[in-house]
C-alpha cells in the first residue's frame, strides 16, 4: 500500500527512503505468514523450555541453556507479530527499560553460569530471576496489571 501511495505521490525511488525504510519495505511479510512464524517459534520456544525443565534433576547445564533459548524464542516470536524495530523500540520504552535490562541481562547470567563458570546452584537462581523478570516484562504490556500485582503482593503482605 505504501508502494502505491509512493508511485501515485510521485515519490517513485527509493533514494528518498532512510536505509531503515528500505530494509523494511524489503523484508514485509504477510499478515498470515508473520502469524505463522511467531506460532512457530513460539512454540519452539515452549518446546525448549518443556525439554530444559524436563532435563531439571539430569543435566543442570542443559537446564538453563534449553530453558533460556526457550524465552530467547519466545521473546523472538513477538519480532514476527510487531516487526523487529517496533519491538525493539517497544522493549526499551521508558515504561520497561528496567524490567528488558533485567531479563536481558539474566538471560546472559544464566549462560554465563551454566556454560563458562560451572555453578549449578548459581543457574537455577539465575534462571528463577529470568523466570521472574521475564514475568514483570510480560505483564509491562497489559494495561494496569503491574499496578494491580503490586497491590496485591502489599495486601497479601500487609
Amino acid at each position: 500500500m505504501d508502494k502505491l501511495r509512493r508511485v501515485l505521490s510521485g515519490r517513485e525511488d527509493n533514494e528518498e527512503l532512510g536505509l531503515t525504510a528500505q530494509v523494511l519495505d524489503a523484508s514485509t511479510l504477510s499478515f498470515s505468514t508473520r502469524i505463522k512464524w511467531f506460532v512457530i517459534c513460539f512454540a519452539a520456544g515452549i518446546l525448549c523450555s518443556i525439554f530444559g525443565t524436563a532435563m531439571l534433576f539430569v543435566n543442570i547445564t542443559l537446564f538453563a541453556i534449553f530453558y533460556t533459548l526457550g524465552n530467547i524464542a519466545a521473546l523472538a516470536s513477538t519480532c514476527f507479530l510487531m516487526g523487529p524495530l517496533k519491538q525493539l523500540k517497544r522493549m526499551f520504552e521508558p515504561t520497561r527499560l528496567i524490567a528488558t535490562c533485567l531479563v536481558l541481562l539474566f538471560l546472559i547470567l544464566t549462560l554465563c553460569s551454566a556454560l563458562w563458570w560451572h555453578k549449578k546452584a548459581l543457574a537455577i537462581i539465575f534462571c528463577i530471576l529470568q523466570f521472574l523478570a521475564m514475568t514483570w516484562y510480560s505483564i509491562s504490556y497489559i494495561p494496569f496489571a503491574r499496578d494491580a500485582v503490586i497491590k496485591c503482593f502489599t495486601t497479601c503482605l500487609s
